[in-house]
């Protein structure tokens, strides 16, 4: 006769049970809270007033964040319901409940101090020696926004829905005014639907505004641009007594685009052409992964689609870490981040640049792998010094790192911790958001790399 276990849920703990005997010791969330528990949170418990019942500490709000980021819950109402459900969240929550709207707040709020988090947790890693941060790889990825591209307004739609709504308007007015009013449907009410269609005229004059200060600030950077490339043209004819080959460079043209765009439910966010086609509304999220330990050493998000834009800012927000994770030694990246002046721009950091300048052919014949190039006849250009560097075994070797690396951290962040779509809307908002995403991330990272 089989023998079973007895299912008893009426019998009493002997002992009141202790949150520390819910979790092994090895576990993420012990390891979460010993780290955010360890770091310096002045700011952010400065910001708190004092007034009316005491509030969470923020080190238990970021904690489940964190947790719940690193383990696919992002919802805050789903974390304030993990707390109930979740042997981990009830651990880092100290068997306490904080709300949604705590929760949602807290990270809305203290979104800017979460970069100073990510920060102290690089350098927790470097204390640890969980890396040297001596080569790193960029690249972007997109995530979509809290909006939907339907959501999108074109300044060419615009006008026309423009010109229909004022039609419409002028012909209730008339049949308000008239004394016959047998040609209304009847249940019409006319204030009402004037109102209506007044209200959608002041929304659309408003998102015409913004389009067209968009253009406005497009045009001077074209401009600017337009201005730099016909001066060096000029200077190069000047120079050489002939005429610079290629078409000159075409001058930009002042005001909105009939497609130019902006989304009613987030205008930060952008139309962009995502992996496997077609175009959505999204976030250009870039990450700065160390190759040795596959941390992200820089999160950064924009607006632009193109990727050629973000090597600037990311060697400034590189230069602006604390001493020991602000000098690379080499920098990953793919053809979309090349230019001549994102080689210069790496060289004059003092990071050498291993960017590919175009896309190699599959399958080459397999002596090409063990093949080293002539040597470089100097003197010559940064760009031609890095196209040396990229045919040299030791090149090829390095820049073989860049696929393994920062896009095993996207797909992990994407497909493991179920981050595909950003909760928050705006700019700044959204920054922060990521920011805790790629601090998730890490803290996720370390527990493994931790000695055990």
């Amino acid at each position: 006769m089989s023998r079973f276990r007895p299912i008893d849920r009426q019998t009493d703990y002997l002992l009141p049970p202790s949150v520390q005997d819910w979790l092994p010791e090895s576990h993420l969330a012990r390891y979460v809270v010993d780290v955010v528990e360890g770091l310096d949170l002045s700011a952010l418990e400065r910001a708190y007033a004092g007034r009316g019942s005491d509030a969470y500490h923020p080190a238990l709000l970021l904690s489940l964040l964190i947790y719940g980021y690193a383990t696919g819950t992002h919802s805050s109402r789903k974390i304030e319901r993990a707390t109930y459900d979740s042997l981990a969240f009830r651990f880092i929550a100290c068997d306490q409940h904080p709300d949604h709207d705590t929760l949602a707040t807290f990270r809305r709020r203290f979104g800017d101090q979460f970069a100073d988090a990510f920060v102290q947790v690089l350098q927790v890693a470097r204390e640890n020696q969980l890396s040297r941060f001596g080569t790193v790889s960029l690249d972007g990825t997109k995530i979509h926004a809290n909006a939907s591209r339907h959501s999108a307004l074109s300044y060419g739609h615009a006008e026309k829905i423009e010109a229909q709504l004022k039609a419409e308007v002028q012909e209730m007015l008339a049949l308000a005014e008239a004394a016959d009013r047998s040609c209304v449907p009847e249940g019409v009410d006319l204030p009402a639907e004037i109102q209506r269609r007044e209200d959608r005229l002041a929304a659309i004059a408003a998102a015409k505004a913004k389009i067209e200060a968009r253009a406005k600030e497009r045009f001077e950077r074209e401009q600017a641009e337009f201005d730099a490339k016909l001066a060096k043209r000029q200077a190069k004819a000047a120079a050489t007594g002939k005429k610079p080959g290629g078409k000159p460079p075409t001058p930009p043209a002042p005001g909105p685009r009939a497609d130019d765009q902006l989304n009613l439910t987030d205008e930060d966010s952008r139309i962009m052409k995502v992996t496997g086609g077609g175009f959505e509304q999204c976030y250009n999220a870039q990450a700065l992964v160390d190759t040795e330990s596959m941390l992200v050493m820089v999160p950064h998000l924009t607006q632009a689609g193109n990727d050629k834009e973000q090597v600037e800012p990311m060697l400034a927000r590189i230069a602006a870490l604390p001493e020991g994770l602000n000098q690379p030694d080499q920098l990953l990246a793919d053809t979309g981040f090349f230019s001549e002046r994102n080689v210069e721009r790496c060289q004059a950091a003092g990071i050498e640049p291993l960017i590919a300048v175009g896309r190699d052919e599959h399958h080459p014949d397999w002596r090409r792998r063990f093949e080293e190039p002539a040597p470089l006849e100097q003197p010559a250009s940064p760009v031609e010094q890095m196209k040396h560097a990229l045919k040299t075994r030791a090149g090829r070797a390095a820049y073989a790192l860049r696929k393994q690396t920062v896009e095993p951290v996207f797909g992990i962040i994407k497909s493991v911790m179920g981050f595909r779509q950003f909760l928050l809307r705006g700019l700044d908002n959204v920054r922060a958001e990521w920011t805790l995403v790629c601090l998730a991330w890490n803290l996720k990272r370390m527990a493994v790399l931790r000695p055990q």
